[in-house]
């Protein structure tokens, strides 16, 4: 097989270039370089394993132990870490059994009262309420599709956002200090100007709310991720002034839908774009593409992470997502 771009790769595998970045910065993938070619290639090897980790994300399995099962010599690890998950999911089918138990239950009792023309109060009813004691929560929504086919279809299934899943949220107007920075490796050079910003100006002390955001900027066409940019905003007091590199701003805020990932479920920005594009209610305001248009990326608690200087495996993310409402047409 010949070697293939990184561009050739993300439409192959509907992969995100920053997605499979991301995925080479913790380990999981590697490129090869060679001397006629600039720019970042993979080899066969790494084609396979590409497909593996897609097979694995599509079953729910964090990167984390994606990392466990495709590097470890050890059979008993990798099967306790698939039992880990099996189990999330019996958890989850368990629920699901009593969350249909109970709906069957509430019909057959509404129809009874209907017929008998009686007022009933469903809560009350001491044979239904055993049933809510068994009720399991669990992250995991999965099916046991076997096929390949089934398995994509069962993921698309699962695709879609809930409304539970995405919350509306109101950025207020901030000053930022910004830092942008373009190459290869953007986002990993802005993590020790951050943290110098940080200590230099006693950010915990002065401002113990500070929050974090970044961006693309630009997201980048190139091959090589040369053009790649990334942009990093520290929330700072409005009267502190800031010296190069960092740029001081003013975020306008605005209206934002909010979907939390951990760090590198970047592939989750199609889900969230898909939820805005199909509520009846908000609809996508726009940005400039340059600045992967309008798209934030919130690090929460990011002062906790900051105090403990936590790996990146431990980070949460907000995807935040510019949004406005419908104009409603009068019937």
């Amino acid at each position: 097989m010949e070697l293939q771009t990184i561009s050739q790769i993300s439409k192959s595998f509907k992969l995100s270039t920053r997605t499979l970045r991301y995925y080479e910065q913790i380990g999981l993938i590697q490129s090869t370089k060679v001397a006629e070619y600039a720019y970042r290639t993979y080899d066969a090897e790494t084609v396979l394993r590409l497909q593996q980790i897609v097979v694995l994300r599509k079953l729910r399995i964090p990167l984390k132990q994606i990392i466990v099962i495709l590097e470890s010599k050890d059979s008993a690890e990798i099967i306790a870490t698939f039992e880990q998950n099996l189990k999330q999911v019996a958890d989850e089918i368990t629920a699901l059994s009593t969350i249909r138990t109970i709906l069957n239950t509430f019909i057959v009792r509404l129809n009874e009262s209907t017929q008998l023309n009686l007022k009933r109060n469903l809560l009350d009813d001491v044979s239904i309420l055993p049933l809510f004691d068994s009720l399991i929560t669990s992250k995991i929504h999965f099916k046991e599709d076997k096929t390949m086919e089934d398995l994509n279809q069962a993921n698309d299934r699962l695709e879609k956002l809930t409304d539970r899943e995405v919350r509306i949220l109101y950025l207020p107007p901030m000053s930022v200090a910004a830092l942008h920075i373009i190459g290869k490796t953007a986002e990993l050079e802005g993590k020790e100007p951050i943290y110098e910003f940080i200590q230099k100006n006693k950010l915990p002390q002065i401002k113990p709310d500070f929050r974090h955001i970044g961006f693309n900027h630009p997201d980048g066409q190139l091959p090589d991720g040369s053009d790649h940019g990334y942009e990093r905003w520290i929330t700072i007091p409005d009267e502190l002034s800031v010296e190069a590199p960092f740029v001081k701003k003013t975020f306008a805020g605005g209206l934002y839908a909010a979907h939390m990932i951990p760090m590198g479920a970047f592939d989750e920005w199609e889900r969230l774009g898909e939820w805005v594009k199909n509520n009846e209610i908000y609809e996508y305001a726009g940005g400039d593409p340059e600045y992967m248009s309008g798209l934030l990326e919130e690090h929460l608690n990011y002062i906790h992470k900051y105090m403990l200087a936590a790996d990146d495996s431990t980070i949460q993310l907000d995807l935040l997502m510019p949004i406005k409402e419908k104009v409603r047409k009068n019937v």
